[in-house]
């Protein structure tokens, strides 16, 4: 069978990586970008790994989806902070069955890009990777880079291990990626936010990179007081992290490469954060659940301050 084609909206670190990696090895990528079109079919893309760089001189790369037309995957890389977009981004780009991947932070995706593309199959793409875009098609791949994958259903519960995840799953397997499917992608959405929303936001308000927040012993302390209150959100919606989760990330942290957050990458470069996705629409769904998340609201309610004051 031939390969599938690929398209990838967002040309920073985590669509740099992942669709360098789907080239690498053969498959039709085009990487839809706005600023760095001209940059990546003029120099092509690098990405600095730890088991090799990945050097690609020649890149298909387009500003206008509809040039890239109808592709079987769709990879969605850009911020979430960017999401009016996809509505005159992704339609171009799906034609029925078309899979369309949402690579990206926060909760509560899936339902909006499912209702705009009818035809498509939805998946979410949960990437526990260090990447940083030091320049327009240079991506710096520091650490971790394993991708869970999950399939939408109207109904909010599981969807079993679908041929649309396999498809995927094997595809970016064989591009040197580790892959894991899951039947239930809400408690894979929860399970990254436990990482993400006490790294991200107190990165920004301790103005500290991961090392540091994880050696301190009050830092460290309030990361997993904040990743418990995430975990009890989870459980109470029905899709709980699982025992032992919450040590696993902290042990996890302890062996990365020291690795400043997106969010406080963004926040350095005056960019907007993506609060909506990663604090508002989970802290709203605990708050219809009962649930009490005191720190995490504090958390919340100090990125929104920071983040108007920083782009003002």
């Amino acid at each position: 069978m031939s390969k599938r084609r690929y398209a990838v909206v967002g040309t920073g670190a985590i669509g740099g990586l992942y669709g360098a990696r789907l080239a690498s090895v053969g498959f039709d990528v085009a990487f839809l970008g706005r600023s760095d079109v001209e940059s990546l079919r003029r120099d092509g893309l690098f990405v600095a790994t730890p088991t090799g760089d990945l050097v690609l001189d020649a890149v298909t790369a387009e500003g206008d989806p509809k040039r890239i037309g109808p592709v079987d995957v769709v990879l969605v890389t850009i911020k979430t902070t960017g999401q009016a977009a996809l509505t005159e981004l992704l339609p171009p780009l799906v034609r029925p069955g078309t899979i369309v991947v949402l690579m990206q932070n926060g909760f509560g995706l899936e339902a909006d890009i499912a209702a705009l593309l009818p035809d498509a199959v939805v998946l979410g793409g949960m990437c526990f990777v260090c990447a940083t875009r030091t320049a327009p098609g240079r991506i710096d791949h520091l650490d971790y880079g394993a991708v869970t994958l999950g399939q939408h259903t109207a109904h909010g519960g599981p969807s079993g291990i679908t041929a649309s995840m396999a498809a995927v799953a094997e595809d970016l397997s064989s591009a040197g990626v580790r892959v894991a499917t899951r039947d239930d992608l809400l408690a894979a959405r929860w399970q990254k936010l436990v990482w993400n929303m006490p790294f991200n936001g107190l990165s920004v308000v301790l103005d500290a990179g991961t090392d540091e927040m994880i050696g301190d012993a009050r830092a460290r302390r309030l990361v997993r007081a904040l990743m418990e209150e995430v975990a009890a959100a989870a459980d109470a919606h029905g899709h709980g992290v699982g025992d032992g989760f919450v040590d696993k990330m902290i042990a996890d942290t302890e062996a990365m490469t020291p690795y400043a957050p997106s969010m406080k990458l963004d926040f350095d470069a005056g960019r907007p954060l993506e609060s909506a996705a990663i604090y508002d629409t989970p802290l709203a769904v605990a708050a219809s659940l009962g649930v009490a998340t005191p720190r995490l609201s504090m958390l919340a309610d100090q990125l929104h301050l920071l983040d108007a004051r920083n782009r003002r």
